[in-house]
């Protein structure tokens, strides 16, 4: 048994895009049959709360002291490429 993997949204306030991003992601996820625990942050605080989950999702640029795998999220802004990035979360959802 897989264990629920953990995504870390994150934009500059921690409320806006990020809230967006996460619904869009969850939404989607859904429909490809994948659950998964969201947090949500300000990019500042992605670095002491990066080793608490399993990748990151993010509209803004993040450390690049964070180990952990960061998708960037702007394409759930601009429409570009969307599928992509989803595919791309699904692919680390399923690892």
């Amino acid at each position: 048994m897989s264990r629920h993997k953990t995504i870390l949204f994150a934009c500059g306030t921690g409320i806006a895009t990020s809230t967006a991003v996460n619904v869009a992601v969850t939404e989607a996820m859904k429909k490809r049959g994948l659950t998964f625990n969201a947090q949500q942050a300000k990019a500042t605080e992605v670095p002491g709360l990066a080793d608490s989950v399993d990748f990151i999702v993010s509209t803004t640029p993040i450390s690049a002291s964070v180990t952990k795998p960061v998708i960037k999220g702007l394409a759930f802004l601009t429409g570009i490429g969307k599928d992509k990035v989803l595919d791309e979360i699904e692919a680390q959802l399923r690892k």
